[in-house]
């Protein structure tokens, strides 16, 4: 790994560019699924031409499946639109190195159209018009993100090879905090570490999971929007850095019957001025801001869910006592609930456990605060702490199924409201297009179940 690490400015970009340190820039848009997308840029061009005027790229990277199929539904690209270009214009606070490829840097982009204006169906600018809606409250929101990977020492190639079956856990068994288990794997994870250190990020652990292969390695939080950003560089870095090393991970949320891969959400609010409003001289020491906060969480959690749990696999996470929430519910420290308070003082913020490693952070993010916001604004009393097992609770319960996310959330006043009517049907089509895919499909399950049988 080169010595240079972090963040830069243009000027530092451009002096790597002239001693030949830096010869690569990506330029990357997440799309609806959370990937990156975009170009390989050479450097020179980049500072040249790019800083200057952006570029362009295809708007149906906004409008196709996860497989890149051009799919109907979609009103901002189409055939009957020509599937036309938007424009890529870098934010150059994100221009980072990523070290785990020579001589590279990488740059986050925001999606707008030929006239300026931003193409609301974006993530990232979904995301962007929720913090501006919270900073008319004079609030900026503080994130951190959980995200849990599955590891085979299975390269990526053979896995497809495969169709993706027989592969080979890095671990043999529940390396759950296990100090002897994630030393087997240490070399990947230390690179892994080590290259999100390198590309600007604070991490600040790693640990065992549950599953056979599974771990996660947390970053430290930040604001809302550089929390996104790292997010989807880490993902996206993660998968590069395990087929480096001639092994695969996932980010799926339930890759078999034992425990998925989750992505808890933390989040707090802050007056940038005099610091934490979560805490007060409340009950529970909450301050009316952070119980009204609460309060819209659990109010708009079913209509939101699509948001935290955009594929059909999302849904098989939520399982009875499998620390995947099944009830939308909040309590203190209580892992069986959905919302999960958590902290003292200014460290006070409510932690969603709803989410699954298949997230996309910028739409989860913006549900957060938007259901906040939803809460702040009318004045949510919020309900009782739940106390004891969620599970057998008899409170209402997440969504079981996208088709039923998906209906809750196409149908949702509050959603419009928020994210306004092109962005809800945006998805609701995404949400459509997931599912009509899944229908047509012959699972292998199918066939073993009934090929001889029925």
């Amino acid at each position: 790994m080169r010595s240079h690490q972090g963040k830069m400015t243009l000027e530092q970009l451009r002096v790597h560019v002239e001693d030949g340190s830096i010869d690569t820039v990506l330029v990357a848009l997440t799309d609806m699924q959370g990937r990156l997308q975009g170009k390989r840029c050479d450097a020179r061009h980049f500072v040249d031409e790019v800083v200057g005027h952006a570029t362009e790229a295809c708007g149906y990277l906004l409008a196709v499946d996860v497989d890149m199929n051009t799919v109907g539904g979609y009103a901002m690209s189409s055939w009957e639109r020509g599937y036309g270009d938007f424009v890529l214009r870098p934010d150059l606070s994100t221009l980072r190195w990523i070290p785990w490829h020579e001589a590279t840097a990488l740059v986050l982009c925001d999606a707008e159209w030929d006239d300026g204006s931003p193409v609301v169906a974006s993530p990232r600018q979904i995301l962007r018009g929720q913090l501006d809606r919270l900073a008319e409250h004079g609030l900026v929101a503080d994130v951190a993100t959980e995200l849990e990977f599955m590891l085979f020492s299975t390269s990526f190639d053979e896995a497809w090879q495969r169709n993706y079956q027989d592969m080979r856990p890095a671990n043999l068994y529940n390396v759950d905090y296990s100090m002897l288990g994630t030393a087997r794997v240490e070399p990947l994870l230390r690179r892994i570490r080590n290259g999100m250190t390198g590309a600007g990020m604070v991490v600040e652990s790693a640990k065992g999971e549950c599953n056979p292969g599974q771990h996660e390695i947390a970053l430290r939080y930040s604001d809302a929007l550089t929390t996104c950003d790292n997010h989807a560089i880490y993902k996206t870095g993660a998968k590069e850095i395990a087929d480096q090393a001639g092994m695969a991970l996932t980010f799926m949320a339930k890759y078999d019957e034992r425990e998925g891969n989750s992505c808890h959400i933390h989040i707090s609010l802050r007056d940038p001025d005099t610091g934490a409003v979560f805490p007060g001289d409340g009950e529970h020491g909450f301050s009316p801001l952070f119980a009204h906060f609460i309060a819209g969480q659990q109010a708009l959690l079913r209509e939101f869910t699509y948001f935290f749990a955009p594929n059909v696999n999302s849904y098989k996470r939520y399982a009875e006592n499998s620390f995947a929430p099944t009830a939308v519910a909040w309590g203190r420290d209580n892992r069986t609930c959905s919302l999960r308070v958590v902290g003292h003082g200014p460290s006070l913020r409510v932690e969603n456990r709803v989410p699954g490693g298949d997230m996309n952070p910028y739409l989860g993010v913006a549900a957060l605060i938007a259901a906040g916001l939803h809460g702040i604004e009318n004045e949510l009393p919020l309900e009782p702490e739940l106390i004891g097992n969620a599970y057998t609770s008899d409170t209402p319960r997440v969504p079981s199924t996208l088709r039923e996310a998906a209906e809750l959330f196409s149908s949702s006043t509050a959603a419009v409201d928020a994210f306004g009517q092109e962005v809800v049907a945006h998805y609701a089509n995404a949400a459509e297009v997931e599912l009509t895919a899944f229908d047509a499909a012959v699972t292998d399950w199918e066939r073993r179940r009934g090929f001889e049988r029925l």
